[in-house]
């Protein structure tokens, strides 16, 4: 069977009752879903599927021929990171990094749909997503920032400013 993931055509063999978490992880080598709770209750494992979050961990990939697969590898890169991302990165929304794709493609999701900067609205979209690092509060003004289209100068925020004191500059 055929995967469509981030935008690239993959091959699939493994046997159609397997998770979608595994064949990614394991079989084309993606590692940003991760495996929490393997019963799709701590989110850890989201992605997106066809545009809306799913747990990977709950999906038998028999069940996804030609579908559409979206991870954080589909979002940017180091060097060019999607402004949720760059959002995420300039609130310190992350802390351990754990929960933190999952997250992100929940997210993704909820923008893309016409989520705002409601934080209700963002704390509903990413209900079932447990962080054990934060308050959730620096990860809900990261989606607010997102949704509104905030821009970020990540030279003066977070690694930038790490560089800059250590550098002697």
């Amino acid at each position: 069977m055929n995967l469509n993931v981030n935008g690239r055509r993959r091959e699939v063999e493994s046997p159609p009752l397997t998770t979608l978490l595994d064949v990614l992880r394991e079989e084309l080598g993606i590692h940003s879903p991760k495996i929490g709770c393997e019963q799709g209750g701590c989110g850890a494992c989201t992605v997106l599927v066809a545009g809306k979050p799913r747990r990977a961990c709950l999906l038998p990939v028999g069940a996804l021929d030609g579908a559409a697969i979206t991870t954080v590898e589909g979002l940017g890169g180091p060097d060019d990171l999607d402004p949720l991302q760059a959002a995420f990165v300039h609130h310190y929304a992350a802390q351990c990094g754990f929960c933190t794709s999952g997250l992100l493609m929940a997210a993704k999701a909820y923008i893309a749909n016409g989520g705002t900067d409601d934080s209700r609205a963002i704390a509903e979209a990413l209900g079932g997503h447990v962080c054990r690092c934060t308050g959730y509060v620096k990860i809900v003004d990261a989606v607010a920032a997102a949704a509104r289209g905030d821009e970020f100068d990540l030279s003066t925020t977070a690694a930038g400013q790490y560089t800059t004191m250590h550098s002697g500059g």
